[in-house]
């Protein structure tokens, strides 16, 4: 119960009051995504960049730690795009779900519950992982999708397409000068680390509240027994997976083995829907699998927090 008192309902208590201010009126869908461009463009990359500055990275790159997870998760893109297979969905389609099964929502829910639970010990390998998430996930799940529609001429463009999409990611680029500074042992100017820390307290609070309003705005549509199954498979065996293969088959510290399955345990991002958006496919599912993972992670996460015996 402590579990759930301290840290799953603080933080889903705000995306839930952010989904109640949409559904009563007092929170528009131009506030939302005044509030989401803030959060993502500003707050959340002043938060990377300052937690990365004050790392100590290790000695060597931990290889094992970072194949557990990203192992977890291309098996899971694969189960993902098996069951859209068996529901006769296109191979552009299969990108997307895929996608959905595999890339969990780091940014927003990952950054405040992964701080809230572990502490500050923590900021290390949550955002080792978090630079190579889109560089791995997207550029796989574009290729398919690409593969899927035919487009063999885009296929020679997807590599400079992925590197451009990178650099406009406003987490890139701050999780990059957060390695600089932390690598060179140069010290952040005092202004910028002052502002960089004030910017980046509002980081958690208005993630949650602009995902609370997002999640508003999306219904669960389309084949509910497939949107089931692929919810399953990222809230349980993607998690299962990387504890596997962060227990048994490689060695690791355990805070980063628990990082790494809490990680894989979050809900599906956003990143799929939009993907999803852009190429005008899957989005039906892909909403739906957002607002269902994200839903029933309170319960699917305090359970693993529990098991995880965390306090």
């Amino acid at each position: 119960m402590d579990i759930v008192l301290n840290i799953i309902l603080p933080v889903f208590g705000v995306l839930l009051l952010g989904y109640g201010a949409a559904w009563a009126g007092l929170f528009d869908a131009a506030a939302n995504r005044g509030l989401s461009l803030f959060a993502f463009n500003f707050a959340i990359p002043l938060l990377l960049f300052r937690s990365m500055a004050h790392a100590d990275l290790p000695d060597t790159m931990p290889w094992g730690f970072l194949a557990s997870y990203y192992m977890g998760a291309f098996i899971v893109f694969g189960l993902g795009m098996a069951v859209g297979r068996l529901f006769s969905h296109r191979l552009d389609e299969l990108g997307v779900l895929g996608l959905g099964t595999a890339f969990s929502n780091t940014a927003m829910v990952g950054i405040p519950l992964v701080l809230t639970t572990f502490g500050d010990a923590a900021a290390l390998p949550l955002f080792l992982l978090m630079s190579f998430h889109s560089l791995l996930l997207l550029p796989t799940a574009t290729t398919i999708i690409e593969i899927g529609r035919g487009h063999k001429g885009a296929l020679r463009e997807i590599p400079w397409n992925a590197i451009k999409g990178l650099i406009a990611n406003p987490l890139v680029p701050a999780l990059i000068a957060g390695f600089v500074f932390s690598l060179s042992h140069f010290p952040v100017p005092k202004a910028l680390d002052s502002m960089a820390a004030a910017l980046g307290t509002a980081a958690a609070p208005c993630a949650l509240f602009a995902m609370g309003g997002n999640l508003r705005q999306h219904r669960i549509s389309g084949d509910r027994m497939e949107i089931t199954i692929l919810v399953v498979i990222k809230l349980l065996i993607h998690p299962l997976l990387v504890w596997i293969l962060g227990t048994w088959v490689f060695t690791m510290d355990p805070l980063w083995t628990h990082v790494a399955v809490f990680m894989a345990a979050l809900p599906s991002g956003v990143t799929a829907y939009l993907l999803a958006q852009r190429y005008q496919i899957g989005i039906p599912i892909a909403i739906s699998m957002v607002f269902l993972s994200t839903l029933l992670s309170i319960l699917s996460l305090s359970l693993l927090l529990f098991l995880l015996k965390v306090r």
